[in-house]
């Protein structure tokens, strides 16, 4: 799969060695090219390999007849390449009939009012393209809502790992007035390279040519380090708590390094 998402050797390493679970997409950009390459190599690996590459990288085609769709927050279906909510709208075999003891959050969690009920809700923020394929953003905890638009946050880091000059990245949301929420990026750059506002400025223009307009970062932060598990998982809830300005709350025994939030905190956009 190398030669059809070329990626840079430092996120492959940083997947394996730091046990970085994030799927493959977080690693490649979903793109037009991508995608064709993905297809072009059917005759080589076969087309069941294919699917699961696709799979892989969080870009799924129905061939269950699952009647699958993207919709917005009111229930309507969205065009293609709409980002929206992934909803299943009619029964299938397989469909979570309950949640033990408390039939009422199944019917809150899943079937919630706001579709009045007929909608089932996966709790994925997804898009569809004109073939037919779905993208998986994340899940809708991990889906920004900035200015109206639906932004998977692997997807912005995925771009933001694609510069020469960074090693790792976390995006989280933040409150704002008038988009609804905010783009901050917390940014770890390569050995021997320097942080500065300019590189900030640098990022956020590659963001938006990557991504679109709607992407770009409201601010970067720059970190020699992220707070992580010690099994290697990024803690987003802190970083949130970071960007919004608040103080630290909830449990933090699992940091691998305490002291990176206490750096993170008193860091600024450079």
């Amino acid at each position: 799969a190398t030669g059809v998402a070329p990626e840079s050797k430092e996120s492959w390493r940083r997947k394996y060695e730091n046990g970085d679970d994030r799927p493959l997409r977080a690693l490649v950009p979903d793109t037009p090219e991508n995608r064709r390459a993905l297809e072009e190599v059917v005759a080589g690996f076969g087309e069941a390999d294919v699917e699961r590459l696709m799979a892989d990288a969080g870009i799924i085609r129905n061939r269950r007849k699952i009647d699958a769709a993207i919709v917005n927050e009111q229930g309507h279906e969205l065009g293609p390449n709409e980002g929206g909510l992934f909803v299943i709208r009619k029964p299938w075999p397989s469909l979570l009939r309950t949640v033990w003891g408390d039939p009422e959050r199944f019917q809150r969690t899943y079937f919630p009012e706001d579709f009045k009920g007929k909608l089932y809700l996966a709790g994925d923020g997804a898009s569809r393209d004109a073939n037919g394929y779905f993208t998986i953003m994340g899940r809708i905890d991990d889906v920004l809502n900035v200015a109206g638009h639906r932004l998977g946050t692997a997807e912005v880091e995925s771009a933001l790992v694609s510069h020469p000059s960074v090693a790792e990245a976390a995006v989280v949301g933040r409150p704002d007035e008038l988009k609804g929420q905010g783009v901050v990026c917390f940014v770890t750059v390569k050995e021997g390279i320097k942080t500065s506002r300019e590189l900030g400025e640098d990022l956020k223009t590659h963001v938006r040519k990557v991504i679109g307009p709607v992407a770009t970062p409201d601010e970067v932060r720059f970190a020699a380090a992220l707070p992580k598990t010690r099994s290697g998982k990024i803690m987003r809830r802190l970083l949130k708590q970071v960007a919004a300005g608040e103080l630290i709350k909830g449990d933090t025994t699992t940091l691998e390094d305490i002291n990176v939030i206490a750096a993170l905190a008193a860091s600024s956009e450079d």
